[in-house]
């Protein structure tokens, strides 16, 4: 019998997404298949050496996060036009940070705009940038790709109401507790192709012989209600290009 161990965390607190389990299982084992899911660069964290012929007892799926901030910005911007300063919050422990950084000022030079980075590590720090963004008198807020701030969906959403800040968000999932838009990788696409994987190991193929494969399929989601309570007219070519909209 073939046993296979699928490495997709969800909400943690580990600074990206499926990299530290999955390299906790590979140092677990050099004989079970592994497959991950992860936002990161697998070669990068040490899970493979070659994304084409991983040559090991570890294969999976990685779902791009290049560009998302800066396509997020834009976004949020569409929706609230008026917007000049615009907020991005970061996770400094996520290795991501400077990658997501340089996207902000990009679409900064791009759009006429300015903005401003923020960073939270806790819930306590998240509450502190709410806060100083009603101090900065921040027009919208972009948060950050990060495992961590995934948990705090929650969270994340009250603020925004609170605080009447058109946010934006990588998941659905804020975007169905009352934030204002998500834009980000789909997820469960790239964990149904985890799931193909899966199913050709237990058929007699090997990870070592298995490429990484690379999800690139994308979500956007809308909550029109909430674009009402801010008093927000949701564009209808962004609306053309939304998987979802909340009504």
């Amino acid at each position: 019998m073939v046993r296979s161990y699928i490495s997709e965390p969800q909400g943690s607190s580990d600074n990206l997404r499926g990299g530290p389990a999955s390299l906790a299982a590979k140092s677990a084992t050099t004989t079970i298949p592994i497959i991950f899911s992860s936002r990161a660069d697998p070669v990068e964290i040490g899970l493979i050496n070659i994304v084409k012929q991983p040559g090991s007892n570890v294969t999976g799926i990685v779902s791009t996060s290049d560009g998302f901030v800066a396509k997020q910005i834009e976004l949020i911007h569409a929706v609230a036009p008026s917007a000049t300063l615009i907020a991005v919050l970061v996770n400094p422990s996520n290795p991501n940070n400077p990658k997501e950084i340089r996207e902000a000022r990009d679409a900064q030079a791009l759009l006429g705009i300015k903005t401003t980075v923020l960073q939270a590590r806790t819930g306590r720090d998240i509450d502190a940038a709410f806060a100083k963004l009603a101090e900065l008198k921040v027009d919208a807020l972009v948060i950050g790709a990060d495992p961590y701030f995934d948990s705090q969906l929650d969270k994340f959403a009250a603020l925004a109401a609170r605080f009447g800040v058109p946010t934006i968000h990588a998941l659905r999932e804020f975007v169905t507790l009352g934030g204002l838009m998500s834009y980000g990788a789909d997820l469960p696409n790239a964990y149904s192709l985890a799931g193909i994987y899966t199913g050709r190991i237990l058929n007699g193929e090997k990870p070592a012989d298995l490429p990484v494969q690379l999800s690139t399929k994308v979500e956007l989601t809308i909550n029109l209600k909430t674009a009402k309570t801010l008093d927000l007219t949701v564009p209808q070519a962004v609306l053309d290009t939304a998987s979802e909209v909340i009504e």
